[in-house]
């Protein structure tokens, strides 16, 4: 008797990383068409003003110019960006224009486009082009909101305001024995990946073929069509290898419409490739939030509601999925915690800076900071401890599913599907050796101050609405696996491959996992909010019950009997004695293509600890050992989710201790290249420990899988903050912003010194 396959479970070596360490991965850069010509955006200097008039004279005159395209050049009206998720017709005033139309509103928002034989002639003659700009009042902070308008005709800069709302806030918070009110802020910063963006775009007259797509490719061939006028099916976009997504790359920026118009308007293809420079004043920054959040408890700790304003700076437009961030920071900030009463509002304020947009876990990791943060408060406050205050309030097993808040205008409520939020919070405290640990808190050893902190979190993963798979048995007996969803880095080759090959029982050496073209399978949604193993991973079973149906009934015919008496061994169907190849079935290949519908989120959790060591004389902090546990259902590949977990953790790390995105008051970006934008290296954080757990199953899915991508970056800023709160307890210092770097410890702890020498200079006094 054949033993099933089992290679769902296994950390097989991801398949993808023989190409890529041998030098033969195909990034956009290495992709080139003949009679290939370059482009060169031209971006606005100025962050805000009315476009008075461009001459591109002098540039069109250098030899190995073609062509320089400003809107003038474009017919009819400027299309512009949409919402690709939630949209709202309030937020259509605020889309981006695909470039730049009457006014400037960011620094770095493109105003004309160079096409020329090389890339060094194009940018030559950026500085040949005259552009007449009458500069406007700036507005870069909340302070400012009206100082200027963005969009005179709208009347205000709060473009709009999500309510989060469960059960009866006021009710709670007059019934609380406890209530806290906190200010807290969380930086802009963003997603930097390895290799910046970039575009190949040919036309030969009837077809537009685009290389470089990613994340969402089929929304973005449609609203490219769309833009160009041109039918969907005349529109073909690919794929290639990336350095990186991290949910800012593969949404449609202005240059996804103006590369492919320029080829088409030039006639020949056009290749455009985005420098570190561009990348940060051009690409979704994200995170930028403040807010006046209160929460309310009884004297035994339990949570009774939280309550507040949320403002999220989301730049100069509304684009793409610039209202995610805002919504989920008021949406999901109750957590893993059963908490009743929830009124919170969210407002998305316009400024001219870069729009934002998602970055891995957004507006979970700036919820998350500010709750947890409260938490800890809550404990000292109510001299309860940390641990146990959290046990007293999480959701329980008996409890799910559970709901969570509410949210509008764009009328949406989910609810936590399953989880052992207890088990997952012990199991982080029995690895991380916390009563161990426990003796560090707060003492000062060597010079240095430490600190422990816990923090738990939820993780939403598997959007709908579905995904789409197609299976081609080829004539030689492998299998094809043309997916609708995209790769961003997360291996999804290995590990559809592993699901490919449990469902259809073939050997995994026989599967070749095919993406990166629109044209292959009907519709696709994509690698967003964690979605790609749940969903295309369902739709691939799907898919897999069809091909051995179809199978068995080629068999039967060839074999003289009834389908349903036809086994499947492995690469063969079999009935009695007698067995037949999957290669001899058919002369054709045998394909069937199908969809996985679901609209419930999947719901991962988990809990993180860590030790930290703080120079109170120089703010510096030193991570000794961190550690996290997550439950994401079942896991489908335990190595690359390990890796997408650390790695999750250092880019969470980043944005708690160096990553930010300044601008001055002129609305400049001062941090534009690495050498003022700090990113973590690997030397820097170097004790991080993850341990996958699949207590809970998703009810909601056949794989009974978890979205797990995000996790480990979401409850980062949180635990680091009270981990250094911890540290400095002696001097109650108290970090309630992001990043925490060194001068900005430093100026706390200062100013705590100050505060205990002004109260014994007042009590000596006395």
């Amino acid at each position: 008797m054949r033993i099933p396959n089992s290679y769902i479970g296994r950390p097989i070596e991801r398949t993808e990383d023989l190409r890529f360490l041998r030098g033969r991965g195909t990034y956009v850069a290495d992709v080139n068409r003949p009679r290939q010509l370059t482009a060169a955006i031209l971006r606005s200097s100025l962050a805000h003003g009315r476009l008075r008039g461009i001459n591109a004279s002098r540039a069109l005159a250098m030899p190995g110019v073609h062509r320089v395209l400003t809107a003038n050049d474009f017919d009819n009206e400027i299309p512009r960006i949409a919402l690709r998720l939630q949209p709202l017709p309030q937020l259509a005033p605020f889309h981006q224009p695909m470039i730049a139309d009457k006014k400037v509103r960011y620094v770095g928002e493109p105003v004309a486009l160079v096409v020329a034989e090389t890339a060094a002639i194009a940018e030559d003659a950026l500085d040949f082009i005259e552009v007449d700009i009458e500069p406007l009042p700036v507005v870069v902070a909340r302070e400012q909101a009206e100082a200027a308008l963005l969009f005179e005709e709208h009347g205000t800069n709060c473009a709009i305001s999500w309510k989060a709302f469960r059960g009866d806030a006021d009710a709670a918070f007059k019934e609380a024995d406890y209530v806290r009110r906190g200010h807290f802020k969380v930086q802009r910063h963003a997603a930097m990946f390895m290799e910046p963006r970039g575009f190949v775009a040919d036309w030969d007259g009837q077809t537009l073929t685009v290389w470089g797509a990613a994340k969402t490719a089929w929304y973005n061939r449609r609203l490219l069509a769309a833009s160009l006028r041109l039918p969907i099916e005349a529109v073909d976009l690919i794929e290639v290898d990336i350095g990186g997504g991290f949910g800012s790359r593969g949404e449609f920026y202005p240059e996804d419409y103006l590369i492919p118009a320029a080829a088409k308007l030039v006639g020949r293809p056009v290749k455009w490739n985005e420098d570190r420079r561009e990348h940060m004043m051009a690409a979704n920054h994200a995170r930028e939030v403040e807010c006046e959040v209160e929460i309310a408890a009884r004297r035994d700790g339990r949570v009774l509601g939280l309550r507040g304003q949320i403002w999220s700076d989301i730049g100069a437009y509304v684009r793409t999925n610039g209202g995610v961030g805002p919504r989920n920071v008021a949406q999901y900030m109750s957590g893993p915690y059963a908490i009743e009463n929830i009124d919170l509002k969210s407002s998305m304020l316009l400024t001219n800076k870069t729009p934002t947009g998602t970055y891995r876990g957004p507006g979970r990791f700036e919820t998350d900071f500010i709750r947890e943060r409260m938490l800890d408060l809550l404990a000292k406050d109510l001299n309860i401890g940390r641990l146990e205050l959290r046990r007293r309030n999480f959701v329980a097993d008996s409890q799910m599913p559970y709901p969570l808040a509410s949210i509008t205008p764009y009328d949406s409520s989910t609810e936590l599907d399953s989880g052992d939020y207890h088990a997952v919070f012990d199991r982080c405290l029995a690895e991380f050796d916390w009563k161990t640990k426990e003796q560090f808190s707060g003492r000062l050893i060597d010079g240095y101050y430490h600190g422990l902190a816990v923090g738990s979190f939820i993780e939403g993963g598997a959007a709908g609405p579905k995904e789409e798979a197609r299976l081609v048995l080829e004539t030689d007996g492998t299998l094809s696996v043309y997916l609708g969803s995209s790769s961003v880095g997360q291996g999804l080759e290995t590990i559809m491959a592993q699901i490919a090959a449990d469902a259809t029982e073939m050997p995994y050496e026989k599967i070749r996992v095919r993406h990166g073209s629109t044209s292959h399978v009907k519709e696709g949604y994509g690698a967003y909010h964690s979605r790609s193993t749940v969903m295309g991973g369902s739709a691939i079973l799907r898919a897999a019950e069809q091909l051995k149906e179809r199978i068995r009934a080629l068999g039967a015919e060839r074999l003289g009997c009834l389908a349903e008496q036809v086994m499947l061994d492995g690469e063969r169907a079999r009935y009695g004695n007698r067995t037949l190849r999957f290669a001899d079935l058919s002369a054709f290949p045998i394909e069937v293509e199908a969809e996985f519908l679901n609209n419930k989120q999947t719901w991962a959790y988990g809990t993180h600890a860590v030790h930290v060591a703080v120079d109170a004389g120089t703010g510096r902090v030193k991570v000794l050992d961190y550690m996290a546990v997550e439950d994401v259902g079942r896991t489908i590949n335990p190595a690359t989710l390990h890796g997408q977990t650390i790695g999750s953790i250092v880019q969470g790390l980043g944005g708690a201790f160096l990553e930010h995105l300044v601008y001055d008051a002129n609305g400049q970006l001062l941090t534009g290249s690495f050498a003022d934008y700090l990113m973590p290296t690997a030397s820097d954080f170097p004790k991080i420990r993850s341990s996958i757990v699949e207590l809970k199953r998703c009810p909601n899915n056949p794989l009974g899988a978890k979205g797990g991508g995000e996790g480990g970056i979401i409850p980062v800023g949180g635990i680091m903050a009270n981990a250094i709160a911890d540290a400095l307890k002696q001097l109650d210092v108290q970090p309630m912003e992001l990043p925490l770097s060194p001068p900005r410890i430093w100026a706390l702890v200062e100013a705590a010194k100050s505060q205990v020498t002004t109260r014994l200079e007042g009590e000596n006094g006395k």
